[in-house]
């Protein structure tokens, strides 16, 4: 059985990344959060006061603090900047509101994009962001586009941060969720948008469950 990538596409909120981690974990395969990689980005911008106009400032940045992954003992993946664990503090709600802006600089989507084209060479992987497909990985055997409606998303993120002790507001996220949509669909570098050879599946009203077993028959189809 050949090893595959796949490529899950869509926008915030829609289960990508909970699902890609389950089906990299069944198929012993790398996982690779690209949001994780642009919220990283604008952590580090925040942190140290830059705006979007401050594009060398912010690569340099970058170049000094290298974003990577690791693995805790109970298998949570972990974010870094340098040597600093930035796992939690990239999920906070300021970092959530900016992510897109920052995500838009074409030099920074550049240096990101690089930086997982290269780790996608090193076998089977499940990578998850906004264009994999159509930017990352082009040749990715499996393409998949998950969305779900902007009530359900909100209700989903409300629940994670609620869990995570983030103080939240149901219609704030709605309205937040839906901002979001727009600016990642309407940016001139990389918006979102579905491969023309995806598999487009709607999750609303699906459990996580019912939705890895779907990809996971869609994989195995082109193993």
């Amino acid at each position: 059985m050949k090893t595959i990538q796949i490529a899950i596409d869509g926008p915030a909120s829609s289960g990508k990344s909970t699902v890609a981690k389950i089906i990299a974990k069944d198929f012993g395969y790398t996982y690779l959060d690209t949001g994780a990689m642009y919220r990283a980005a604008t952590y580090m911008a925040l942190k140290n006061q830059l705006g979007v106009e401050q594009v060398e400032e912010l690569l340099d940045l970058l170049d000094q603090h290298p974003i990577s992954f690791g693995r805790s003992e109970t298998g949570e993946q972990l974010v870094f900047v340098g040597d600093v664990d930035i796992t939690h503090p990239i999920r906070e709600n300021e970092v959530t509101n900016h992510v897109s802006a920052i995500a838009a600089i074409p030099e920074v989507r550049e240096k990101l994009v690089s930086l997982q084209q290269e780790i996608a060479q090193q076998g089977g992987i499940v990578m998850d962001g906004r264009d994999i497909g159509t930017v990352v990985l082009p040749q990715a055997e499996l393409k998949i586009f998950l969305v779900a409606s902007v009530d359900e998303r909100a209700e989903r993120r409300y629940k994670e941060n609620i869990a995570k002790g983030i103080e939240t507001d149901l219609e704030t996220l709605k309205e937040e969720i839906a901002a979001r949509d727009y600016k990642d669909s309407h940016r001139k570098t990389s918006p979102l948008k579905q491969a023309e050879d995806a598999v487009y599946l709607d999750t609303t009203g699906f459990n996580i469950q019912e939705v890895v077993e779907k990809i996971k028959a869609e994989a195995k189809k082109r193993m």
